[in-house]
């Protein structure tokens, strides 16, 4: 059975193909644009019902959500120790570690529209961006202190925490300038070394979002 992924270029779905990569299944690859429309096609809403990405068809089931994807693949496929099923001591933070990654990321969400998607750039808001910078930046600071302890989001070792915060903290530093974090870019360092984040960088494809690699929002 073809395992399918819904994937646009850089961003979200990268957690899954890097999760799908690190157990060894390479999936058939579907590519959208945000910007082209083809997220709000019947086809793909009746995958994904927001219009958002990632998708994944695998096991005869389709499951929206990076989350929601990543905590399946870990449940179902257990050998590979991805995951930390209940009662395991580190499952507390492995879910912490898993939900923080989507509240940093509803922040980069936020400086996203502002800077990349409105139509109008003159409908920017610049407090608007600065706050929801400082406020990144100060998501961000925590997982600083975290990574001056441990090596990766769980003591215990790699973990799919990883694959949801390591995407999460690269597409942060398009916002938020990390000299102030060497932890975390030694941390992203180890996790670009992996063979299976490299794997999935050669399947991401280039990213078709017209986004610069650094926006100055005052943080």
């Amino acid at each position: 059975m073809t395992t399918i992924l819904h994937h646009v270029p850089g961003a979200r779905s990268f957690r899954i193909l890097w999760l799908l990569q690190e157990m060894g299944i390479t999936p058939e690859i579907r590519t959208y644009a945000i910007q082209d429309g083809s997220l709000r096609h019947p086809d793909f809403l009746a995958k994904s019902p927001a219009g958002r990405i990632p998708a994944l068809e695998i096991d005869g089931e389709v499951i929206y959500e990076s989350g929601a994807i990543t905590e399946y693949l870990c449940e179902t496929r257990p050998e590979f120790g991805f995951g930390r099923a209940p009662g395991h001591p580190e499952r507390i933070p492995f879910l912490e570690m898993m939900h923080y990654a989507e509240t940093i990321g509803h922040l980069i969400g936020g400086l996203n529209l502002q800077w990349i998607f409105l139509r109008n750039p003159e409908d920017r808001s610049d407090t608007v961006c600065k706050l929801d910078a400082r406020r990144l930046q100060g998501a961000i600071a925590p997982i600083e202190a975290l990574l001056g302890r441990q090596d990766y989001m769980l003591a215990g070792g790699f973990s799919a925490a990883d694959t949801m915060m390591g995407f999460t903290l690269t597409s942060s530093q398009r916002y938020v300038r990390f000299d102030r974090f060497p932890n975390i870019l030694a941390y992203l360092d180890r996790m670009a070394a992996r063979p299976g984040h490299r794997a999935a960088k050669a399947l991401d494809g280039p990213s078709n979002l017209p986004a610069r690699d650094f926006y100055e929002v005052g943080a």
